[in-house]
């Protein structure tokens, strides 16, 4: 199998002669569960699992294979498993906070050239939604689109296009209907051959429809959004790098319920480039935005100038960054404590905490 149509290229090749030295050979994680994987290998594609060295070297989940990642494995000719002995340096990675109360970082697909943000029509436009995962995209260096699905379902689509367009900041937004084929040639010429496109959003997006679209068979499960809520179930289990007919590769994703950003301050700020434009304009560097005197982004929101829906998104987003990297940096217990003394004004800053 060459592996240049998974999108191996010169560079990787140069980032593996240590290891092709030690009689190791390439591969790129197709799938990952529980540590049990699937690499795409020069032999053909091959179930593994780590060894020792490298699950005990970890020192979080993060350094782990995760959907994308070259490796270097040890695969002898007539074995049926292979061993993964590390982890190719990442040009990119998707990473958020882990669902629920932890606070760890998930890699939802590494090396990605380009997001697919996933937003149904069949109800209404989420667009602070949207803007959550363009902060993902952006923190990550990956160029996001925004791809509006069940286009043919929606009450107004050219209103949906418009307001999509507003707040993805110059990013491109494809309106498609994977069962009618509307949109699929517009999104599919954005798809490169050996390149990597992930696609996110949350349960019920219809994603699963859209691969099978583009992979023209059903090949991914579906199931139907629930009536009462809208909410959509998990057809996809789980991560999953497919080669598309066309020559690109696409990274499959469960929905996502929740979306929290690690990190993400730098995807923040150009995701919300008017308030980061502004802020600049503050009389003070640390403004918060909130009661300090010569502050230009109240100023600007108070005048009409600025969305108050868009400035709400980015204060509770940057609150969330700051919560996240206090309780990194304190801890959980102490960062709460001060947290508490903020509200009731009782301390300035962590240097009051004993």
């Amino acid at each position: 199998m060459p592996l240049t149509r998974f999108g191996w290229d010169p560079d990787f090749e140069a980032l593996f002669e240590t290891y092709a030295r030690q009689g190791l050979v390439p591969g790129r994680v197709l799938t990952a569960s529980h540590e049990s994987y699937r690499l795409a290998t020069p032999a053909g594609e091959l179930p593994a699992e780590l060894s020792g060295r490298l699950r005990f070297a970890a020192d979080a989940a993060v350094e782990l294979p995760a959907v994308g990642d070259w490796i270097a494995a040890r695969a002898h000719p007539g074995d049926d498993l292979a061993v993964v002995d590390a982890v190719l340096p990442r040009r990119t990675a998707l990473v958020r906070r882990a669902a629920g109360r932890r606070d760890e970082a998930q890699i939802l697909a590494a090396n990605v050239d380009l997001l697919l943000v996933a937003s149904p029509l069949d109800g209404d436009l989420r667009e602070r939604r949207l803007e959550r995962f363009l902060a993902l995209a952006r923190e990550a260096g990956v160029p996001p689109v925004v791809v509006l699905t069940k286009a043919d379902l929606g009450a107004d689509p050219s209103a949906s296009l418009a307001a999509a367009r507003d707040v993805a900041g110059g990013a491109p937004v494809v309106a498609v209907s994977a069962p009618m084929g509307d949109g699929l040639d517009e999104l599919s010429a954005l798809l490169v051959p050996r390149r990597t496109a992930a696609l996110l959003g949350p349960s019920g997006a219809g994603k699963s429809t859209l691969v099978n679209a583009l992979l023209g068979e059903s090949r991914q499960a579906t199931r139907e959004v629930r009536e009462s809520d809208r909410r959509g179930c998990h057809a996809t289990t789980h991560r999953e790098l497919i080669a598309l007919p066309s020559g690109a590769l696409l990274v499959d994703t469960p929905g996502l319920r929740e979306l929290a950003l690690w990190d993400g301050a730098d995807g923040i700020a150009a995701t919300y480039d008017e308030v980061s434009t502004l802020a600049s304009s503050c009389r003070f560097r640390d403004c918060r935005h909130e009661e300090e005197p010569g502050c230009a982004v109240r100023e600007a929101s108070e005048a009409g100038g600025i969305d108050a829906d868009r400035l709400a998104a980015y204060e509770k987003l940057r609150r969330e960054e700051e919560a996240l990297e206090m309780r990194r940096t304190l801890g959980p217990a102490r960062a709460e404590r001060l947290r508490w003394k903020r509200m009731m004004g009782g301390a300035k800053g962590p240097e009051k905490l004993r």
